[in-house]
């Protein structure tokens, strides 16, 4: 009985035994048809007809404003063989042809020699495999082509028994610029698009499906087309790739110089919008920077001191002050509602009285909040609604994934302290993206005038523009003429008087506004030690005809933070290299240097104008006037080789042209017609503040705008 259960026992163990090494073969059997037969199971299912087969298009290509490819769609492969295909006709020729394969594949892909080829062909020639990678790589269409040259992979799959699988891969020619502007796709693109330019405009790149049907003719599968793909269109941005370079090189450079943890630099065409740069860095694990994110457009920051410029402008367009309104900062302390307000030099005594304009220069905290908390501290809503009307928080609706809109917060919206409205008022308490900033003070550049920024020109198919995207108008005027005529000279000011001397030019002139806010840390708030800083710079140049709007913005920097010399040297450097890059010589100035030429006369005193053309033996006609009885003013205009002085009469009611002269005439004429004089600037006068011809009221300023 013993023996009989143990035979039993025996014959069960056996029989799962077998059962468990049949199952474990299926498993086995197919993870090779999953994986390593993969291709060929699907071209077998290939031969079969199938119903509504999707074929994807090609999508459109993502380029610069200056014709630069940017981002476009490239295919890659991998490449296999079928030792199956072909029969024995096709294993007598490859084995015939294998050294001239070898060494081919080894000129193509020189990083494996041809012996190594060898090895790999006859490993899967043994195996018997239909699907043997041959280089573990993906490969360019350009290799595949090449590959595809070689003798037996010039045959039809079926034959030959060489077969590839195809990848569309994204390829973007300029690396990491302008990384995150342009977006990034899925690994498998038919996914779509994940962020920037890519997903913003994915309808009009990804293009439409096709569909076809295989059907048998004459004993041949054929592809039926029921509806064509159709590519994508291409999109012409308006990112300009070498300033793009410009911005990128001068402000990674301080970065590393001053170990700080990101920074943004975004560069701006006044008139029309077109964003030219915009670099997003922020420092990885490894201590270098990397475009992670698009912080220009996400990044929601206390902007700090650039903020001033916002508040000043609505007390000044409000009436309640001038650029020569005089504020008491005291010692650089003063007593908020029972919190310390404190000017950068409080340490250093302060300021004293400084009117309006030296206020904006020196950055003086006191001197802003004094301002708006004396008109505006009863009723704080009045100044929020100054703000909105200038568009400041108006979303833009640029169309990126994670775009942040400004928070301006009134009483209204949130409780509201007594020292809510004088924090604002410096760039506290309120929350703005750099793009929104930027927008700004693109607007002042532009006299008045918001425009939405863009980052998207035209859409293109085939080589024609089918659309252009124009520049769209956020509000005509922000404010009123005069206002934006006192603010362009005040941050003209800021640059050439200011704390913003660094970020100037000595060959053209800047405008803008310095910025450095305390980044609060959580619950350790402002704790000595534990602050971050966010120092920035934002302006614009050529002061007097403005091309270009640009913001510079560090984050943690090493050192004593400092707007001006830490953001602003970064601007300057931008501002020269864009500026020299513009530069265009005009042939038509050209001169000999052998010829005697007029030179070019400033407008003011003709008699000292022409003490000077006589002293240089240049022909005038001086002799034709009167220069005893009384001083003559006036121009002279040059020809090839004399001057023509002409007298231009002089009404004492009426304010005077002195638009062309030198400073010393310009102050001497209008500081005798009783008005006095504010100047901005080097070189001969190019506007005046107050228009020729309007009456002259005794004592009133007038601002002159030099340049050379």
């Amino acid at each position: 009985m013993i023996q009989g259960h143990k035979n039993i026992t025996l014959r069960y163990t056996f029989i799962v035994l077998i059962m468990a090494l049949l199952a474990f073969l299926v498993i086995i059997k197919a993870t090779i048809i999953m994986f390593a037969e993969r291709q060929y199971w699907k071209d077998v299912a290939d031969r079969f007809v199938k119903e509504n087969v999707i074929v994807h298009p090609n999508r459109g290509n993502i380029i610069s404003s200056d014709g630069k490819l940017m981002a476009s769609s490239l295919p890659e492969y991998k490449i296999y063989m079928d030792f199956k295909a072909g029969g024995i006709k096709k294993d007598t020729m490859l084995m015939n042809h294998l050294s001239e394969i070898c060494n081919g594949l080894h000129q193509i892909f020189p990083d494996r020699s041809a012996n190594e080829f060898r090895r790999t062909i006859l490993a899967g020639r043994k195996k018997k495999s239909r699907n043997y990678q041959l280089y573990p790589k993906r490969i360019s269409y350009i290799e595949y082509k090449e590959v595809k040259k070689l003798p037996v992979f010039r045959l039809s799959k079926y034959k030959g028994g060489f077969h590839e699988l195809a990848f569309n891969q994204r390829k973007k020619p300029f690396g990491s610029l302008a990384m995150r502007t342009l977006g990034d796709m899925y690994p498998d693109m038919a996914l779509g698009a994940k962020n920037g330019l890519e997903l913003t405009y994915d309808s009009i790149l990804k293009g439409k499906d096709g569909i076809t049907h295989r059907r048998k003719v004459m004993n041949k599968y054929l592809n039926i087309v029921d509806k064509p793909a159709e590519d994508g269109a291409d999109i012409i941005t308006t990112i300009n790739v070498d300033m793009q370079d410009i911005a990128e090189k001068a402000l990674v450079d301080q970065l590393v110089n001053l170990e700080a943890e990101a920074g943004v630099a975004i560069v701006m065409e006044v008139q029309t919008g077109e964003v030219k740069a915009n670099v997003n860095m922020t420092r990885a694990s490894d201590g270098k920077y990397y475009e992670m994110r698009n912080l220009a457009v996400s990044n929601l920051m206390e902007p700090g001191s650039t903020f001033k410029t916002a508040s000043i402008m609505v007390a000044l367009e409000d009436k309640y002050i001038t650029p020569d309104y005089v504020v008491d900062t005291q010692k650089g302390v003063v007593n908020m509602h029972g919190s310390k307000m404190k000017d950068w030099n409080w340490y250093k005594g302060g300021y004293g009285k400084i009117d309006v304009t030296r206020i904006l220069e020196v950055s003086s905290n006191v001197g802003v909040s004094s301002i708006i908390d004396k008109f505006y501290g009863d009723d704080p809503q009045r100044f929020i609604n100054a703000l909105k009307r200038m568009d400041i928080d108006t979303p833009l609706h640029l169309g990126f994934v994670g775009e942040a809109s400004p928070v301006i917060l009134g009483p209204k919206e949130r409780y509201f302290s007594k020292t809510s409205l004088p924090w604002m008022s410096i760039g506290y308490e309120t929350m703005i993206p750099p793009i929104y900033l930027l927008n700004f003070y693109n607007a002042i550049a532009n006299n008045g005038k918001m425009v939405k920024p863009k980052f998207v020109k035209a859409i293109v198919k085939d080589g024609e523009v089918i659309e252009e995207i124009p520049t769209e108008v956020v509000n005509p005027a922000i404010c009123s003429e005069t206002t934006i005529k006192q603010i362009q000279t005040i941050l003209q000011r800021v640059v050439s008087h200011g704390l913003a001397k660094a970020a100037g030019s000595k060959q053209f002139s800047v405008s803008g506004k310095t910025g450095t806010a305390q980044i609060s840390q959580g619950k350790a708030g402002y704790k000595s030690g534990r602050t971050k800083h966010l120092v920035s710079f934002c302006g614009y140049f050529p002061s007097e005809a403005p091309k270009y709007s640009c913001y510079v913005a560090i984050q943690a920097p090493k050192g004593i933070p400092s707007g001006g010399l830490q953001a602003g040297s970064v601007f300057s450097k931008i501002a020269e290299r864009i500026y020299a890059k513009n530069l265009v010589v005009n042939l038509d100035e050209a001169r000999d240097s052998t010829a005697i030429l007029t030179p070019d006369v400033k407008n003011g005193c003709l008699k000292e104008a022409a003490y000077v053309l006589e002293a240089l033996d240049i022909q005038n006609n001086s002799s034709t006037m009167n220069f005893e009885e009384k001083p003559l003013w006036g121009k002279v205009n040059n020809t090839v080789n004399s001057a023509e002085l002409k007298e231009n009469k002089i009404n004492k009611r009426l304010v005077p042209n002195v638009r062309g002269m030198g400073a010393k005439d310009a102050v001497f004429l209008l500081e005798e017609s009783g008005l006095r004089v504010r100047l901005s600037g080097m070189g001969s006068v190019s506007k005046q503040s107050i228009p020729a011809g309007s009456v002259i009221h005794k004592g009133q300023t007038i601002t002159l705008t030099l340049r050379n």
